[in-house]
């Protein structure tokens, strides 16, 4: 067995309703000054609002920020940051999708009365140190895994990201209450809920990282949430699917957190950079025909998850589970109403060689990939994908 080190959130709470108590799981954890970082979307909805409550119950003191805003530039970080050392915070609270909860990370960093760090001196791995405040994670979509993984992505330019990746971003609570993801959009949950299989199905297959927990995470994950999405797509107020998939992509995202993503995310990001194309969507663009190309080199891999994602299963080789695999993948954007070609996402075609020479800049992911990757072969993926 190759070595490996797992690391995940040091507790999760899986239970309906949850959400309701969180001043008091707050409490518990020694807070008295609370900030809540979230977007303007949140608030509107009135997501927040019975968990506000229970801060006045408990006598806390809480403040909200609500201006996380998808692929969150280093100015709202730093607002955030400067707000909660203005309130003297003494936990943090991350409350929505990955963005929200991303921000959060770096709040309870940055923020701690012992940080002599700038947001700009923690970029890359392993480069943040010292403490962070206590960070409790609340996710509403179920997607990123953001709430058992350690690492933090921001925009830092007009189409360029950069993160930071330590075990210190690692919260101190996940909770998932599948009340707060009930009002989500079908075209949301299908987005976020693909984005959650392909961090499973990617972990399977990492190259350098995946090892017998990632594997057993990852497949539970698949099951979860190949069980539910369709569930959860059309009959939104489903609770119990609801609920599964939260924590089928909060496993996923134990598993990629640990055995690292590849391809599909590597050429994923280049169209939420240049396209502004959500990163649940722009993964489930590229999926099937990245799979494709990876099956030579992964294609016992492929076969081994094919029962937990395709429907009525052919039993035959490898090849024929992979592909069978490759169908099922395709299917799943019609299948939820998602765009399924670039074209039909409104990415040009004269973009398409601008976008592959942007994903060789993802060498962090494509390391990972199972099968090697040069631009000429990502430029022929998004042709295949277009």
């Amino acid at each position: 067995m190759t070595p490996f080190l797992f690391a995940t959130t040091a507790q999760i709470l899986c239970e309906p309703g949850s959400a309701v108590r969180l001043a008091e799981l707050c409490r518990e954890r020694g807070a008295t000054r609370v900030m809540v970082v979230t977007d303007p979307g949140i608030t509107q909805l009135g997501l927040l609002e019975p968990s506000l409550a229970d801060f006045a119950r408990q006598n806390l003191s809480v403040q909200v920020f609500d201006q996380v805003v998808a692929d969150p530039p280093e100015a709202v970080v730093q607002t955030a940051v400067d707000q909660a050392i203005a309130m003297q915070a003494d936990m943090v609270v991350g409350f929505g999708g990955g963005s929200s909860m991303d921000v959060a990370k770096l709040v309870a960093l940055l923020a701690h009365p012992n940080s002599q760090q700038t947001l700009a001196d923690i970029y890359g791995v392993g480069n943040a140190k010292g403490q962070r405040l206590p960070l409790i994670q609340v996710p509403t979509t179920a997607g990123t895994g953001s709430e058992v993984t350690q690492i933090s992505i921001i925009t830092t330019g007009e189409t360029t990201k950069m993160g930071v990746v330590s075990p210190l971003l690692l919260p101190d609570l996940a909770l998932l209450d599948a009340d707060l993801t009930l009002g989500l959009p079908s075209a949301v949950t299908a987005a976020t809920g693909i984005d959650a299989m392909v961090h499973a199905i990617e972990a399977y297959t990492s190259k350098i990282k995946k090892n017998p927990l990632s594997d057993m995470l990852a497949r539970e994950a698949l099951r979860l949430l190949a069980g539910n999405l369709d569930e959860a797509v059309h009959n939104g107020k489903n609770r119990e699917a609801r609920q599964a998939m939260l924590l089928g992509a909060l496993l996923a995202g134990q598993a990629f957190a640990n055995a690292p993503v590849a391809a599909v995310h590597a050429l994923a990001y280049p169209l939420g950079g240049h396209f502004h194309i959500p990163h649940g969507l722009s993964n489930s663009l590229v999926l099937p025909s990245v799979i494709a190309y990876n099956a030579p080199a992964a294609q016992e891999l492929y076969a081994e998850l094919a029962p937990l994602l395709v429907k009525d299963l052919k039993p035959g080789s490898a090849a024929s589970l992979t592909e069978q695999l490759v169908n099922a993948l395709a299917d799943l954007s019609p299948r939820c109403n998602l765009p399924s070609r670039l074209r039909d996402a409104d990415v040009p075609e004269s973009s398409l060689e601008m976008l592959a020479r942007d994903a060789m800049l993802q060498q962090r992911l494509l390391v990972n990939n199972p099968r090697e990757m040069t631009e000429a072969d990502a430029l022929a993926i998004y042709r295949q994908a277009f």
